[in-house]
C-alpha cells in the first residue's frame, strides 16, 4: 500500500490490517480465512472496486510481490 497507493508506512499498516487481518504463521489453516489475497483487499483500498478495470496490470501481484511470502 505504500508503494501502490503513496500511503505511509503507518497508514499502510493499520489500513492493511483493518481491510485483512494478520495470521500468524503458525496458525492452523492461515491463508483459508478470506478467499481474496492480500493484494485483491489493498488494491480495493488504494483505486477502488473499478481498480482490474482501471489496472488490468494490478490485477495479479507482480513477482517481487510473490517472493515476499
Amino acid at each position: 500500500m505504500r508503494r501502490y497507493g503513496g500511503l505511509a508506512q503507518v497508514e499502510a499498516e493499520s489500513s492493511a490490517l483493518r481491510r485483512y487481518p494478520y495470521e500468524q504463521s503458525d496458525e492452523p489453516y492461515r491463508g483459508l480465512i478470506l478467499h481474496d489475497e492480500a493484494w485483491h483487499w489493498a488494491m480495493l483500498r488504494i483505486h477502488g472496486e473499478g481498480y482490474p478495470q482501471e489496472h488490468p496490470e494490478l490485477v495479479e501481484p507482480p513477482a517481487e510481490y510473490r517472493e515476499l511470502d
